[in-house]
């Protein structure tokens, strides 16, 4: 089984998220939900555009302990772009049977846009992990006991997730 890697999806979805953060003017609406665990912490980035009113959440809850934390845009966007700057990506497929050891982050992506002036809404819905490089990707999927976790052909389209449409 070789997994699909997603470095140039995520190199995309970078782009976009930095500016939606830095001109979201361009966007005539948007619905952004991304949570990133990362070394046990969590960190969620929620913010949305409809009917020209944004309303946006972030939040994070630190490693060892339970409740959530109120955090800055700029503290969210940082831990999501550092995420984004690893080397190599899979997808994860929705369908796995056993939890996955996430010694590595993850991270959970709901994104739908539409800029201003195209006639159509894009959107997607994935999980990635992220990874150094090829190689720690493709030994940790070795080392799963459950290969169907996994997305191994691109474009990827199922219910429970997909890339853009």
């Amino acid at each position: 089984m070789t997994v699909s890697f997603y470095a140039d999806y995520i190199a995309e979805l970078r782009t976009l998220f930095a500016e939606l953060n830095d001109e979201s003017g361009l966007f005539q609406t948007f619905h952004v939900h991304i949570e990133l665990v990362a070394a046990g912490s969590l960190v969620v980035y929620e913010e949305k555009r409809r009917k020209g009113q944004t309303d946006n959440l972030f939040y994070g809850r630190p490693a060892q302990t339970t409740s959530n934390r109120q955090i800055s845009r700029e503290t969210a966007s940082a831990a999501i772009n550092h995420f984004f700057s690893l080397g190599q990506f899979i997808a994860l497929t929705g369908t796995t049977r056993q939890p996955l050891e996430m010694q590595y982050p993850h991270c959970a992506i709901n994104f739908s846009y539409r800029k201003r002036g195209h006639p159509a809404e894009r959107a997607m819905l994935m999980v990635f992990v992220g990874f150094n490089d090829d190689t720690d990707a493709s030994d940790y999927a070795a080392s799963a006991n459950d290969p169907e976790a996994f997305v191994c052909a691109r474009p990827y389209h199922t219910p429970k997730a997909y890339e853009w449409k």
